[in-house]
């Protein structure tokens, strides 16, 4: 009879320290002992002075990397609680910037708006013919474009009939459970935009692998989540000048 395979139990808990001005030396800290631990999942240090970690892995490990980060930091306060254990593949820091981001409004052969995330030097793009929405019940079809340079970020002007306006920028953190750019290939990206109209939590889900593979852009439910709410239509114009498409092509 075959011996059933041994797997280790796992764990996972959600823990919070104060800081108390050594946020990047914690953050640093728990990034080399989860990896020592074989722990997964992240860690953030936040405005309020308090470093909040996801960790799970081996059964003891996760509470064992609360223990020397709060020796290594002296403090008192800590929170800790037992979650579910999510799947990451990855221990990440949270709440840094991945690069930039800019929705560019397009009027070419058909309207439509750009969005484009730097990764890896370049800008991955997809063209949302509806546009980005704050309604997390809203879901847009988005069809994956070629990448483009970031050089192309700062263009707003007219031509060939049509023209370009740079509706939002800004910058976005990666964020989900698998690392970038692997969970694009994926075909499931969890991000944060800190942009002049897009804020909070968004994910781009693909829904088929065709010629071009099409996405979906999906809001997340979040503090910054606006349902009900037409972003596009209440912000017609451009982050850079002020001006309409419309303004913009009739010059």
């Amino acid at each position: 009879m075959a011996k059933r395979a041994q797997t280790k139990s796992k764990e996972a808990i959600r823990a919070s320290l104060p800081a108390h001005g050594r946020g990047r030396e914690l953050v640093s800290d728990a990034m080399a002992r989860a990896a020592q631990l074989e722990l997964l999942g992240w860690v953030r240090d936040d405005p309020d002075g308090v470093v909040r970690i996801h960790a799970e892995g081996p059964a003891g490990a996760p509470a064992q990397l609360v223990g020397l980060l709060q020796e290594a930091a002296g403090a008192g306060g800590v929170e800790v609680a037992s979650v579910k254990v999510e799947g990451h593949e990855q221990f990440a820091v949270r709440g840094v910037s991945a690069g930039v981001f800019v929705v560019q409004e397009h009027q070419a052969t058909a309207h439509h708006y750009d969005v484009r995330l730097e990764v890896d030097g370049v800008m991955r793009s997809w063209a949302v013919p509806k546009g980005p929405s704050l309604d997390p019940a809203v879901k847009r079809l988005a069809v994956q474009v070629p990448d483009h340079d970031t050089g192309h970020n700062s263009f707003e002007g007219a031509g060939h009939g049509g023209g370009v306006i740079i509706w939002d920028r800004g910058t976005y953190e990666q964020g989900g459970r698998v690392p970038w750019p692997e969970a694009l290939d994926r075909g499931h990206a969890v991000f944060v935009l800190h942009g002049e109209k897009l804020s909070g939590g968004f994910a781009l889900q693909r829904t088929g692998r065709g010629d071009p593979p099409q996405w979906l852009l999906i809001k997340r439910r979040d503090e910054h989540a606006r349902p009900g709410s037409d972003v596009v239509a209440e912000r017609p114009e451009s982050v850079a000048s002020g001006r309409t498409l419309a303004d913009v092509i009739d010059g």
